[in-house]
Parts: C-alpha cells; structure tokens; sequence
C-alpha cells in the first residue's frame, strides 16, 4: 500500500464528499479509491469510512485518522517546496480560498503573484466563509481572503493581513447606456434601495448579513425577488431583468464592463467592511506562503487592490 497516496485519496473524499468525484479528483477509477481506503483501514485496524449507498461521512477513529492525514500531507507539501526551492525562487503549489465577493481581488492577487515568482502555481477557490475557516483549520487551504471581522470572532486563532475596505452600491439599469463602461451615478441611501426589487445573495453567505444588516439599521427590511449563490448572477440579473442589486466595491470593478449598467454608492448608514488574508497563527510557513505574505503586504500591490475595490470614482 502506497501511504501517501492512500491519505490523499482520503482527504479528497473528505473534501468531495462523494466516492465518484473523489476518485475522478485523484485520476483514478472508484474502485481503486474503494480498494485503497480498505488498506488504510486494514492498516489501522479500524473502520474509517461510513459506508452505504452513498458516503456517510468518517467515524470517530476516521475523523482522527483524516486529521493526521491532512497534517501528513501539509508537512510533506512544505518538505517538497523546501527541497524545490532555491534562494528568493520558491517553487510549489499555493491554495488560496477567497469569498464569492472578494473572488476578483484574490484573481488579481494570484497572477501578480504568480508574474513575480513563475515557479509559484496558485490554485484560486471560492468559499464561503465558514468553508474557509474550516479549510484554514484543515490545512485544505493556505490561505484565506474574507471578512477579517468575522474571522476574529469565529476563528481567533487566525493571523490576518488587512488588504481593502469593502464598499457597497446600488448596481441598477442606467437611462442610457455609457459609451465605454458602467457610470457611477450619485448617492443613493439604503432606505431609497429598499423600494427596489433586488436580486441578493442567499442567506447562507456572510454579505447577505451586512447587506440585511445595513437595510435593518435604515428602518427598512428587505425581501429580495431573487436570490443566488453566484455572484455573475447578480449582475446578469440587472443586465437581462428587471431588478437591481446591491455589489460590493470589488465586484463592482469586475463588471465594469457592462455599458448599461450604473452604481450608486450606497450611504445612511455608511457600511465599510475589512477584508483581508487570513491564515493559521504559530505554523510552520511553507515557501510560497512566505511569497505570497510578502506580497500582500507589499505597498504596490495594496495600491493595486484598494484602486479595484474602494469608492471606484471614474
């Protein structure tokens, strides 16, 4: 039995909690990612999987063996970056979780990065914010970008590295469309977005929170027309529909290209949020984490974000 391999095949049913995408993730039929789960299981001595006509999750024994796996696996990772890398040319793999809204800057973030140091291979997921603590506990991913206020309360443990200030605007159908890009448009107060119909985040996702938050502060509770998951729906639904939406700054600067469209920044209360990088405190840091903290902390990138995602004046 190859141990290492057998871990691997471990953490990605854990992370794709289905036996057929697990073993198509790891290049290899279901049988085989069966067959190898078995040796782990012959090799502890214990049962590890829940099995039936579906994946039943881990049992006690299988969640403590799926804990040392992701260390394993986290601390070969580093050993390879170790013996990979040379002086200021760090070689290996970086996973980056970002949260649907702050997916634009942490696109923005990866190829920069990946421009200044070649050998670097960043692997970009969205996440919402609780997948993202959790990745961040599970060492499933290096590092986080999301709401730095949240994590403080929910994930104390967490180091971050402040990057932008989040703003919010009223994202509707313009009386005529710009000849180049999406027009900014005056202030508009949540109270007086309210009376439109909106399309919003579902209420899983952290933003859907401040959003609601900021409408509950103006006296006006909202029921949206439309909600989603996905943050090209929310433009695409203003583009194609009838309703409007409400995008934070980041998102705004990523849809600029749609001509018909107008933001209005949003104002009464004035709603900022901090977001930034998030990853474990005390750990041992891994080559390309160590180049990707530097960068996120480099002045010239931090231009870069807050000129993509703060008030946005055109």
């Amino acid at each position: 039995m190859n141990l290492l391999a057998s871990l691997r095949y471990l953490a990605a049913l854990d992370e794709h909690k289905h036996f057929g995408r697990a073993a198509a993730a790891c290049h290899i039929t279901q049988p085989a990612l069966s067959n190898a789960l078995r040796a782990l299981e012959k090799e502890f001595g214990t049962a590890i999987v829940k099995r039936g006509r579906s994946f039943g999750g881990f049992t006690a024994e299988g969640e403590r063996v799926l804990a040392s796996a992701q260390r394993m696996l986290h601390e070969r990772e580093l050993l390879q970056q170790d013996l990979s890398s040379v002086a200021g040319k760090p070689q290996g793999t970086l996973t980056i979780g970002a949260v649907p809204t702050a997916i634009p800057l942490a696109a923005r973030f990866s190829a920069m990065l990946h421009l200044r140091h070649p050998g670097i291979s960043p692997v970009v997921r969205s996440m919402s914010s609780a997948e993202l603590e959790n990745g961040l506990e599970t060492l499933t991913i290096d590092m986080g970008l999301g709401y730095t206020d949240r994590m403080a309360r929910y994930s104390p443990r967490l180091r971050h590295v402040p990057q932008y200030t989040e703003h919010y605007f009223l994202v509707r159908k313009a009386g005529q469309a710009h000849a180049e890009h999406m027009q900014m448009g005056p202030k508009m107060t949540w109270a007086e977005a309210a009376k439109l119909p909106l399309c919003l985040l579902t209420r899983e996702m952290y933003n859907r929170t401040i959003v609601d938050q900021a409408f509950v502060e103006a006296g006006t509770p909202v029921k949206a027309v439309i909600e989603t998951n996905s943050i090209m729906t929310l433009a695409l639904s203003v583009v194609v529909g009838d309703v409007c939406s409400v995008l934070p700054s980041a998102l705004i600067g990523a849809v600029r290209g749609y001509r018909e469209l107008e933001a209005l920044p949003l104002v009464s209360p004035d709603v900022r949020t901090a977001i930034g990088f998030m990853i474990q405190g005390g750990d041992r840091t891994s080559r390309t984490l160590d180049a990707a903290l530097a960068m996120a902390q480099d002045a010239a990138w931090l231009r870069h974000a807050a000129a993509h995602s703060g008030l946005l004046v055109v």
